[in-house]
């Protein structure tokens, strides 16, 4: 597949007996003889009928494209030497305990044409997830090292794993399952027959899970880090909407480097696009800036896909077609390939005075795979009320994209966003423009400093400052938020500032809700 061609939807479901013969015929294309996948349509359905939560699919755009085949076990049949017959009694799956502790994972598949994708990426994170969620003690597989073949002659399997661990010798399996948190717990040998590549050899590879307990009758929490990134954009000159591109994908690239769950991007930072239109006045040019707005956004739709990132575009100007008025957005693309839009609600008097900017109307919430999040562009973070009314949703990171010319403009961003972090018991991630744009007017100078601020108690930091990037230099900005901790601060806190709110005495209102 061209990776190039747009992917409107990604998602990940129990495994249907249709999926697995849209996938059988699929690879039989491929194959001739189908021996890339070699399950039968029996062992398939006795797979679905044991265990189907351990069985799924990944669609790209409704079509399967790859699958993961897993079953329980007890740790004793697998913590020593074992081969791939053994594991899965001949491969009748009868060694399935519903009752055990291990999730042992028997066939993971994506099809050629949609690798580099990172969906088996998203099926691991999968069975960590379900690993977590039915509390079983860790996930464990053996894995093929199909690059030893060509260094069997100088090195012994215990040096050849210790090089790939260095990154002195790329496998193509082992190499994914390290940089996926796996560690190898031992060598086996005649793991699986006709393994010529790997010289008959395979590593037993666990993940442990963390939150694994004993039977108990109190309640698991889930897994509850969250890593997000801040871009800390330079304004430069662009010359065209290609180079934009080519910054935004580094970024996004750069950052699903390191796993984030989120990025954040700043307000306007697509501004040095209006260079061009310099030769209109300051609302045309605005203007032509809007026309690029749905184009950006679908980029970043198929950058959150391909990169498995939920991304914060920041803002852009936005031309509502219904009205006419030009607004402040920017949007949520999830990685699933659904997206959001949400709206500055309070624009600044400058943009009203030198571009006719209009306020939108919507505050909202949003769902997202791993926290529910509001977004505040800018100055609406200045407005208690509006973060009060996200509180009440649910939100749980708050996202402030801005952009700021002078210090004492990214203070009022700065300060309010710390208030809205302690009196909405939440976290707030900011991020913003650096740099000069001589040649775009309105858009001279910005200054910035990104950062992620927590709640001010015990469990976080004490002046609630959880990360900072370098002011005014362009850089990223990743850092982890534990959700668990704003949980137990609702209800433990040193100070409750949600629970102790007088609603006798006062309250925000928002459309038919007093909050």
């Amino acid at each position: 597949m061209n990776h190039s061609q747009k992917i409107n939807k990604v998602e990940i479901r129990n495994l249907q007996m249709e999926d697995y013969e849209q996938l059988f015929r699929s690879f039989y294309r491929i194959y001739a003889d189908g021996s890339d996948v070699f399950w039968t349509r029996e062992q398939i359905s006795s797979l679905i009928k044991m265990f189907p939560e351990g069985q799924i699919v990944i669609l790209v755009d409704g079509k399967a494209v790859g699958c993961a085949l897993s079953i329980i076990v007890d740790y004793g049949l697998v913590k020593g030497q074992h081969t791939y017959s053994q594991v899965t009694a001949d491969e009748t799956f009868s060694t399935h305990k519903p009752d055990g502790n291990i999730l042992y994972g028997i066939e993971i598949f994506v099809h050629p044409d949609y690798r580099g994708l990172r969906l088996a990426r998203r099926m691991y994170d999968y069975r960590k997830e379900l690993c977590e969620t039915l509390n079983l003690k860790s996930i464990m597989f053996g894995g093929r090292i199909p690059n030893y073949h060509k260094y069997a002659d100088e090195l012994r399997p215990k040096e050849y794993i210790q090089k790939v661990r260095q990154k002195d010798i790329f496998d193509p399996v082992l190499t994914f399952q390290i940089s996926n948190d796996f560690h190898v717990r031992r060598i086996m040998t005649n793991y699986l027959p006709n393994d010529e590549e790997s010289c008959h050899y395979a590593c037993l590879l666990q993940w442990d899970n963390i939150y694994y307990q004993e039977a108990t009758e109190e309640y698991i929490y889930p897994k509850s880090t969250i890593r997000v990134g801040a871009v800390q954009w330079q304004m430069r000159n662009y010359r065209g909407l290609s180079e934009l591109f080519e910054q935004i994908d580094f970024f996004v690239d750069s950052v699903s480097a390191y796993n984030c769950d989120f990025v954040l991007f700043p307000e306007y930072f697509n501004a040095p696009l209006m260079a061009k239109s310099n030769d209109l006045n300051e609302s045309q040019a605005i203007r032509k800036l809007a026309e690029y707005t749905e184009e950006i956004r679908d980029r970043f739709i198929e950058l959150a896909i391909s990169h498995n990132i939920n991304i914060i575009t920041g803002s852009m100007p936005y031309k509502n077609r219904d009205t006419g008025n030009l607004l402040n957005v920017g949007f949520l693309c999830r990685r699933d390939g659904t997206y959001e839009m949400y709206e500055k609600i309070h624009v600044t008097p400058d943009e009203e005075k030198s571009w006719g900017l209009r306020g939108g109307n919507r505050v909202k919430a949003f769902d997202t795979d791993c926290a529910k999040i509001g977004v505040l562009i800018c100055y609406d973070s200045e407005f208690p009320e509006l973060s009060r009314v996200l509180a009440a949703d649910g939100m749980q990171i708050l996202f402030i994209p801005f952009l700021t010319d002078t210090q004492n403009a990214y203070s009022r961003v700065r300060v309010c966003a710390q208030a809205r972090a302690i009196e909405n018991e939440c976290y707030v991630v900011i991020a913003g423009s650096v740099g000069n744009l001589p040649r775009v007017h309105n858009m001279d100078i910005q200054y910035a400093q990104s950062a992620v601020f927590t709640p001010c108690d015990f469990a976080f930091p004490t002046d609630g400052k959880r990360a900072e990037a370098t002011p005014n230099t362009e850089m990223i900005l990743i850092t982890d938020v534990d959700l668990d901790l704003l949980n137990k601060l609702h209800s433990y806190g040193s100070v409750r500032n949600l629970k102790n709110r007088r609603r006798d005495l006062y309250s925000v209102n928002y459309g038919n809700k007093s909050i």
